[in-house]
């Protein structure tokens, strides 16, 4: 069973139909016991870094995230907002992030670029991971995001995306996996991905 934690923040409905559409078991929780007995974990995002993290804080789940994600090796995907709460801080909030790999979250230098990058976009990818098994030839994804994730690692990269410049848009890093762009909302390529993540060992 896949779940998707509930703290306030995240398009939760869209990716559990895109889940449900390729026969996943999945479900929508804040349950704590829920999620500590769950195959894999899901952590979705929305909105302002230090809300999402301040909302993720207050449910009292960071602790059990860290310890499944760090301790226990659990499979976890982070999706737009909640890959960039995966990394230590962001140049949009104060707080700290959960710091699961040695990445910042910055935003995009001012300029010609209009921000926030929305839209379609493809992505190159890095090296093999389970998550682009057998993926489309031109594979593309929808972004919406005015930040993006700057790994001090370059081998924790899984794809690259111009945008202005080659940003990371997702990383793989043991059982932690982030996705800048929004599966759910990308059609052949986001299910493809999603069922390539629930079908992962």
């Amino acid at each position: 069973m896949i779940a998707i934690v509930d703290y306030g923040m995240g398009n939760l409905g869209s990716i559990q139909n895109m889940l449900k559409k390729i026969g996943a078991r999945v479900v929508i929780t804040h349950d704590p016991a829920t999620i500590a007995t769950a195959d894999k974990i899901i952590l979705p995002g929305v909105g302002a870094f230090d809300t999402a993290i301040d909302s993720l804080n207050k449910s009292g789940l960071t602790p059990l995230l860290n310890d499944l994600a760090l301790e226990k090796h659990r499979p976890i995907l982070g999706i737009c907002l909640g890959m960039q709460l995966m990394t230590k801080r962001s140049d949009e909030g104060t707080l700290p992030g959960l710091g699961w790999l040695d990445a910042e979250t910055v935003r995009f230098a001012n300029g010609s670029l209009r921000i926030p990058h929305m839209g379609w976009n493809t992505v190159d990818i890095r090296r093999e991971d389970p998550l682009f098994k057998d993926m489309y030839e031109e594979p593309r994804f929808y972004f919406v995001h005015s930040y993006y994730v700057k790994c001090a690692d370059d081998s924790d990269i899984l794809t690259s995306t111009r945008y202005g410049i080659d940003f990371c848009s997702s990383f793989a890093k043991g059982n932690i996996r982030g996705v800048q762009y929004h599966p759910e909302k990308s059609h052949k390529f986001g299910m493809l991905l999603l069922k390539n993540f629930a079908e992962m060992v």
